[in-house]
């Protein structure tokens, strides 16, 4: 089969197409051939080396969906030809089949297309946990996020404000803004050329919002803070613009703030917690409460799947197809 390998961290230009073996389903695993590949920012992370892989040469991608083609020892809940979907699992998407283990993999319902699912899941997933677990969005009221047209910020954005939840936005260009407005967002400030500490105050008259959202990092997290009410939560759950700097807990001192960095493995490793997360979000897009915007990209152009997420141009979700 083909997948999408690297021998050593760098730019874009790693990532090489090579035949590998075909994998052998082994027990409690399930062999799925992909239609449908999630590009992640989380990918490009693994690839420049700003997190560690396991080892070398990698495959990268959490997420896709597909259909399954044989069955391992111990696998009861699926069968052959049934269209699944996974997000939580090691890494290893970035190729034309993959056996993983049941516990990660979700029917897929029929009335979703593999391409939506594959742009949704893991984002989705993502957001399912940032708005109802780490924190129930509802009790903040008003809220800030960050990268409004981005891939998970889609469905921050539009999850919330199908709760009756204040969604203030921010976006890296002007270019985004249409994108921004479409997910919900009330208002939205371009923090490359204005200082949105200032434009949030302007817009919430100095009371702050009761959430931050954080996918951005560097560019934006120490900032972030500020825009709290009293007894906030600031939410770090990216880093697009690099590397995060060190949070002072003295920080969070003046107004009694919450800080978070949250992984959605952790959230979603019980396999309940899993299924349900998931029927929640495939019941609001099959509604079409949710409607993420999908890039597609051949399985062969992942370089520049991969240069539109780094260079931070892209909106919504992008997706490999096979």
């Amino acid at each position: 089969m083909q997948a999408i390998v690297i021998n050593k961290t760098g730019d874009h230009s790693v990532l090489k197409i090579k035949e590998v073996e075909d994998p052998k389903v082994q027990k409690n695993e399930v062999l799925i051939r992909h239609t449908a590949i999630g590009v992640n920012f989380f990918d490009v992370a693994f690839r420049r080396g700003q997190y560690k892989l396991p080892e070398m040469p990698a495959i990268l991608g959490s997420e896709a969906c597909g259909v399954i083609e044989a069955i391992g020892a111990g696998v009861t809940e699926f069968k052959v030809g049934e269209r699944v979907a996974y997000a939580t699992g090691p890494l290893g998407a970035y190729c034309e089949k993959r056996s993983i283990n049941k516990n990660y993999v979700l029917s897929v319902p029929q009335n979703i297309g593999d391409t939506v699912v594959a742009g949704s899941l893991l984002k989705g997933l993502m957001a399912h946990t940032l708005l109802f677990r780490v924190f129930l969005v509802r009790r903040a009221k008003k809220i800030l996020v960050h990268a409004a047209a981005g891939g998970v910020g889609q469905f921050l954005c539009q999850w919330s404000r199908s709760l009756g939840v204040e969604v203030i936005g921010t976006v890296g260009g002007e270019a985004k803004f249409a994108r921004a407005q479409a997910n919900g967002c009330s208002h939205i400030i371009n923090y490359k050329n204005k200082n949105f500490i200032e434009e949030l105050a302007k817009i919430t008259e100095g009371g702050g919002v009761g959430a931050v959202y954080d996918g951005v990092g560097k560019d934006t997290m120490l900032k972030s803070i500020e825009c709290l009410w009293p007894m906030g939560i600031c939410i770090s759950y990216g880093e697009s613009s690099g590397p995060t700097e060190k949070v002072d807990p003295n920080l969070l001192v003046s107004n009694s703030l919450y800080f978070t960095r949250p992984t959605l493995a952790l959230y979603k490793a019980n396999r309940i917690e899993l299924a349900l997360g998931a029927a929640e979000l495939f019941n609001l897009l099959g509604k079409g409460i949710l409607k993420p915007q999908i890039t597609t990209y051949p399985f062969q152009n992942v370089a520049k799947a991969h240069e539109a997420l780094e260079s931070r141009t892209s909106t919504g979700s992008l997706v490999l197809t096979l």
